[in-house]
């Protein structure tokens, strides 16, 4: 995971053609890609994660019902706690932490707003090639 706290998640109908698009439209740098469904770009010291509606990586979260063109995903240095905190204070929660084999352990929530926020913390620190993905930079 780059340093940045907060990571803009955007799908796109296709992600071959949406990492093209930002490379060469606004500069973009691939950092990594999963199959056909997900990337991450940096640009400076931040970063986007891109997603493809046309296709689901096993093993995923299921994007919940409503759930359009963009959600946010920010680090924590403590998920359960985070997670714990927010669940107390009544967020509606879409999926509880949940160990992910890229290192990072996250979960879902929407806000009073309907937008959908990911709070991710680093479990391990694995080369995209350890989890089923191919470095780009």
């Amino acid at each position: 995971m780059p340093q940045c706290s907060i990571i803009p998640v955007l799908i796109y109908p296709e992600l071959a053609e949406a990492l093209i698009w930002l490379k060469n439209v606004f500069g973009f740098r691939e950092r990594w890609h999963a199959g056909d469904h997900r990337a991450q770009m940096s640009f400076g010291n931040g970063a986007i994660a891109i997603c493809s509606v046309t296709s689901k990586p096993s093993g995923s979260l299921t994007p919940p019902a409503g759930f359009k063109s963009h959600s946010l995903l920010v680090r924590v240095d403590d998920v359960v706690a985070h997670y714990e905190h927010a669940l107390k204070n009544g967020a509606e929660i879409i999926h509880i932490p949940v160990d992910f084999p890229y290192g990072e352990k996250q979960y879902t929530v929407k806000d009073i707003g309907g937008h959908i926020w990911t709070f991710s913390q680093s479990i391990a620190d694995l080369a995209p090639e350890d989890w089923g993905a191919t470095t780009s930079l």
